[in-house]
């Protein structure tokens, strides 16, 4: 199948690869295919990744349409991404990707990354944005979450109250942090109870005057935990917050979309 530069079509190419830490990959893309590209208001923004399997007859740029019929072992993984940065001036696109050894297709892509490779995506779309007239600040996840939290982190005034808290598997795993609000690290290599350290954390956090601006992304079961508490114990409006599962622990990428539907459908009947 030729390839197409259709003018629907969007991509980056590789530009830069850098390894933050053991488990997050920071991939630069440039590039003609990102010719327009238009970012949203939204600090969530992400876009749809399409990852090629091995072996395809087609590569990037490819036409949507076409890949469609085939087989669907050779059809790309889509794969939703946090932008992390956009710089209009350069036109240069940054996402940060977590990867486990070989799991997934879009981790192996990442470790495999080099310059000149190319990523086509749609998007971005995004729904969370700070909100100015809040009392103060909440954001809650895991590695999943930090390029969402850092960029909301970047966009508030160093006078606004907020308090972060993310978990990572070591201190090796922690980043650079922008804004004048201070992380809280916590550690799964120090825990017993790994999975029950994001709801732990936030139970203790000394709760502020004022509404709550929420924003808690991350693992399933420790965003339920999180969600459960919040609502049940400290009043946050559910409909006013942004929390949402990126990640399922024990699950593939694919096994999770299978049942993500129906997992939202019992965290909604929690409370």
């Amino acid at each position: 199948m030729p390839s197409t530069d259709q003018q629907h079509v969007q991509y980056g190419t590789v530009e830069a690869v850098d390894r933050l830490t053991p488990s997050m990959i920071r991939i630069v893309f440039g590039g003609a295919g990102l010719a327009g590209f238009t970012r949203t208001d939204a600090t969530d923004q992400y876009v749809n990744a399409a990852f090629v399997p091995d072996g395809v007859p087609y590569s990037v740029p490819f036409d949507p349409d076409a890949v469609r019929d085939l087989d669907p072992a050779m059809r790309p993984r889509n794969r939703r991404y946090t932008v992390r940065a956009w710089d209009p001036d350069t036109r240069r696109l940054t996402i940060d990707f977590v990867a486990h050894g070989d799991a997934g297709y879009a981790g192996r892509w990442a470790q495999r990354a080099t310059v000149g490779d190319r990523l086509q995506m749609a998007g971005p779309s995004g729904d969370y944005r700070p909100d100015p007239t809040a009392a103060w600040h909440l954001m809650v996840g895991d590695e999943s979450a930090l390029p969402a939290i850092a960029a909301s982190m970047e966009v508030l005034d160093d006078d606004r109250r907020c308090e972060v808290i993310v978990v990572v598997d070591g201190p090796e795993h922690e980043i650079a942090m922008p804004g004048g609000a201070s992380v809280r690290w916590l550690h799964r290599c120090t825990s017993a109870a790994p999975e029950e350290l994001l709801a732990d954390a936030v139970a203790r956090l000394g709760w502020h005057p004022g509404r709550a601006d929420v924003f808690v992304h991350g693992e399933a079961a420790e965003v339920r935990a999180v969600r459960r508490f919040l609502i049940a114990e400290r009043g946050v409006d559910r409909s006013a917050a942004s929390i949402s599962p990126y990640w399922r622990r024990d699950h593939t990428d694919e096994a999770w979309r299978e049942v993500k539907r129906q997992w939202l459908t019992e965290q909604a009947q929690d409370v």
